[in-house]
C-alpha cells in the first residue's frame, strides 16, 4: 500500500511542468499567468512610452522639427491604444490573477485554460496593431476615441486597428468571467463577500463593469467597419447616419471602461495605507459601497465628453449634475484613506509613498474633473490640453502609480526577496518630481487655448511645452529604473521574512496595551463579538 502511494506521489509529482514552454506557454497557474501579464504590460508600457517620445519630442518646439502631421496623430491614437488596453488594463489583471487566489484562500483560478487563453490573445492582438506602423497608408490615425469621418480615412489599417481591438475585448471578458467566478464559487469556508480584501472586491465590480462594456465597444468599432468597407451608413451623414452616434455609443463604453482602470487602483491603496499605518482601513463598509456607488454611476455620464455637440440643454444639466455626483464616493474614499493613516503608527517604505502620492495626485486629477464636468466651463476646455493634463494625472499618477506600487507592495510575497529600498526610494522620488514637470504645465497650456492633437502650436505656448518634454525625457528613464531594481533583488536581494512589513528598519511597531495589534501585511478581520469583548483597542 505504501509503495502503491509512493508510487502515485511519484506519478503526481511528474505532473508538474517540464521545461519553459510547459512552464509559461501553456501555463494553467494562476501566479505565472499573472507573472506572464505582468511582464507583457511593462513591454507595452515601454512602447507606450516611446510613442509618447516621439509627441513630446515634436512639441519641444513650435514649427514641424521631425514628424508629419499624419505621422503625429497615429502616434497620439497608438500610444492610447497601447497605454490603455496594453499597459493599464493587463497590469491589473496580472495583479488580480496573482492575488485574488490568494486572498478568497482559492488553490487558482476558476477557469484556469481560460485564463491562459484570454492572456495569449493579447500579444497577437498587439501585433495586429503594431504591424499597422510598417503598413502603406500607415497606422490609425483618428485618435484612440476613433471617431468617424476621420478614423475610417486612409489605407487597411481601420481593419487591423477594429479586429485587434475585438481580441482585446474578448480578453478583457474572458478575464472578468474567470475573476467572478473565482470570488463568488471558490472563496475558503468562512470567507463572505464583506469579509474579503478591498483589492479583491474592486475587481469583482471592475469585472461586471469589462462584461457589460467591451461589447459595446465591439458593436461601435464593427459599425466602423462596416461603414468603411460594406457601404453602411451608420455614422456617414451622407447616406441618413449621425457622427454624433458613434460618440454616443463609443462613450457609452468609454466612461465605465475609466472606471476600470481606477477601481482596482482604489483596491490596491486600501491595502497598501492600513498596512504602514498599522491599523485597520477606515469604514470598510463605506469603502465598498463607495466603489459600487462609481461603479454604477458611470453609466450614466458619458455625456460629459460630448458637452459641445449642441446636446439640449436638458441632457448638458443631467450630465453635468450625475458627473459632479461622482465626486461624492470619490470624496468618500480618499477621506477614508486620509483617516486610516490619521493616529496610525506610520512608517514610509517604498509602497507607502506610491501609496500618500496616488492620493494627492489623483486628488489633483479629480478636482480637474470637477472643472471639466461644468458645462459653461468645458467649452473652453474642451479638447484643450486642460483635458490632456487632466486624464494624465487620472490614469497616470493614478492607475499607473498604483500598479506600480502594487509591484513594491507584494514583491516580497511573489519573489521572497526584498528589494534595495533606497534605489526604490529614487525611483519614486525621480518619478513623482518628473511626472509633475510633465502634466502640470499642460493645464496652464490648455487654460490658454492650445488644443490637442495638433503637431504645430503658436509660439506663445513654447516655454511651457519646452519644460513638458524635460519631463518626458525625465519620466521616459523611470521604468528602467524599476525594472533594474526589481531584476537586482531577483538576483542579489535579502531574503523577505514572513511578514514582510513588520518592524520596518528593525523598528518594532505596536500599539500600546492592553491589546496589542501585531503588524500585519493584510488588515485583520474584527468580529463584531471581539469588539463586545473589548479584544481589539484603537
Amino acid at each position: 500500500m505504501a509503495t502503491h502511494a509512493a508510487a502515485h506521489h511519484d506519478d503526481h509529482h511528474d505532473d508538474k511542468p517540464h521545461g519553459f514552454l510547459n512552464r509559461w506557454v501553456f501555463s494553467t497557474n494562476h501566479k505565472d499567468i499573472g507573472t506572464l501579464y505582468l511582464i507583457f504590460s511593462f513591454t507595452m508600457a515601454c512602447i507606450g512610452a516611446a510613442f509618447s517620445g516621439v509627441i513630446r519630442t515634436e512639441l519641444m518646439k513650435p514649427g514641424l522639427q521631425f514628424v508629419q502631421p499624419y505621422f503625429f496623430n497615429q502616434m497620439t491614437t497608438l500610444h492610447a491604444l497601447v497605454m490603455i488596453f496594453g499597459a493599464i488594463m493587463p497590469g491589473f489583471v496580472g495583479l488580480a490573477n496573482w492575488m485574488i487566489p490568494l486572498q478568497v484562500g482559492a488553490p487558482d483560478m476558476a477557469l484556469p485554460r481560460m485564463n491562459n487563453w484570454s492572456f495569449w490573445i493579447l500579444p497577437f492582438a498587439f501585433l495586429l496593431l503594431l504591424s499597422t506602423l510598417f503598413m502603406p497608408g500607415g497606422g490609425p490615425a483618428g485618435g484612440w476615441t476613433m471617431y468617424p469621418p476621420l478614423a475610417i480615412q486612409g489605407g487597411n489599417s481601420v481593419a487591423f486597428m477594429v479586429f485587434a481591438v475585438h481580441l482585446m475585448g474578448i480578453s478583457s471578458i474572458m478575464g472578468a468571467i474567470n475573476i467572478i467566478a473565482t470570488i463568488l464559487n471558490m472563496r475558503a469556508p468562512g470567507m463572505d463577500l464583506l469579509k474579503m480584501p478591498l483589492f479583491t472586491w474592486s475587481w469583482l465590480i471592475t469585472a461586471f463593469l469589462l462584461i457589460a462594456v467591451m461589447p459595446v465597444l465591439a458593436g461601435a468599432v464593427t459599425m466602423l467597419l462596416t461603414d468603411k468597407y460594406f457601404g453602411t451608413s451608420f455614422f456617414n451623414a451622407a447616406g441618413g447616419g449621425d457622427p454624433v452616434m458613434f460618440q454616443h455609443i463609443f462613450w457609452f463604453f468609454g466612461h465605465p471602461e475609466v472606471y476600470i482602470m481606477i477601481l482596482p487602483a482604489f483596491g490596491i491603496i486600501s491595502e497598501i495605507i492600513p498596512t504602514f499605518s498599522r491599523k485597520p482601513l477606515f469604514g470598510y463598509q463605506a469603502m465598498v459601497y463607495a466603489i459600487a456607488s462609481i461603479a454604477f454611476l458611470s453609466f450614466i455620464v458619458w455625456g460629459h465628453h460630448m458637452f459641445t455637440v449642441g446636446m439640449p440643454l436638458g441632457g448638458e444639466l443631467f450630465f453635468m449634475y450625475s458627473t459632479m455626483l461622482i465626486a461624492v464616493p470619490t470624496g468618500v474614499k480618499v477621506f477614508n484613506w486620509v483617516s486610516t493613516m490619521w493616529g496610525g503608527s506610520l512608517s514610509f517604505e517604498t509602497p507607502m509613498l506610491w501609496a500618500i502620492a496616488f492620493v494627492i495626485l489623483f486628488t489633483i486629477g479629480g478636482f480637474s474633473g470637477l472643472m471639466l464636468a461644468l458645462v459653461p466651463a468645458d467649452f473652453q476646455y474642451q479638447d484643450t490640453y486642460f483635458v490632456v493634463a487632466h486624464f494624465h494625472y487620472v490614469l497616470v499618477t493614478g492607475a499607473l502609480f498604483s500598479i506600480i506600487a502594487a509591484i513594491y507592495y507584494w514583491w516580497p510575497k511573489w519573489t521572497g526577496r526584498m528589494y534595495n529600498e533606497t534605489w526604490a526610494k529614487v525611483h519614486f522620488w525621480w518619478s513623482i518630481v518628473f511626472v509633475n514637470v510633465l502634466f502640470f504645465p499642460q493645464h496652464f497650456l490648455g487654460l490658454a487655448g492650445m488644443p490637442r492633437r495638433i503637431p504645430d502650436y503658436n509660439v506663445a505656448f513654447s516655454d511651457w511645452n519646452f519644460i513638458s518634454t524635460i519631463g518626458a525625457y525625465g519620466m521616459f528613464l523611470t521604468p528602467f529604473m524599476m525594472f533594474f531594481i526589481l531584476w537586482h533583488s531577483l538576483k542579489h536581494g535579502a531574503q523577505a521574512k514572513a511578514q514582510a512589513w513588520e518592524g520596518a528598519h528593525g523598528l518594532e511597531w505596536t500599539v500600546p496595551s492592553p491589546a496589542p495589534f501585531h503588524t500585519f501585511a493584510t488588515p485583520p478581520v474584527i468580529h463584531d463579538e471581539d469588539l463586545a469583548h473589548g479584544d481589539v483597542t484603537h
